[in-house]
């Protein structure tokens, strides 16, 4: 059963700007923290953006101002906008509670490059 799907990766310049969409079942949405992660191969997954139920965020020093964490409490939808991407925010990208992970999805791709 598919409780968490990650979409809006791609390719894009240093610079540009992307919108990740993240759908999770109601199980894993409630009334958790939700999060976003990035993994570069053959590194850890990291956190790099959450988000309370109440809206309250919080992000870790590389992405903050140029990432914006958001969720559709109604929708069981969490968001990540990517401004002013840089070449090392390559990575696959994750969404999970922040605490206490369920299983991980597939993840969206997320390539910057000229």
């Amino acid at each position: 059963q598919v409780q968490l799907v990650e979409s809006g990766g791609g390719l894009v310049q240093p610079g540009g700007s992307l919108r990740l969409s993240c759908v999770a079942s109601g199980s894993i949405f409630g009334f958790n923290d939700m999060a976003w992660y990035r993994q570069i191969p053959g590194e850890q997954r990291e956190f790099i953006a959450g988000i309370a139920f109440g809206g309250t965020t919080y992000y870790v020093d590389s992405v903050k101002g140029r990432f914006t964490i958001s969720r559709d409490n109604n929708k069981n939808m969490v968001y990540l906008q990517m401004n002013s991407l840089k070449p090392e925010d390559t990575a696959v990208y994750y969404c999970n509670k922040r605490y206490n992970a369920a299983t991980w999805g597939q993840g969206t791709q997320v390539t910057v490059s000229s």
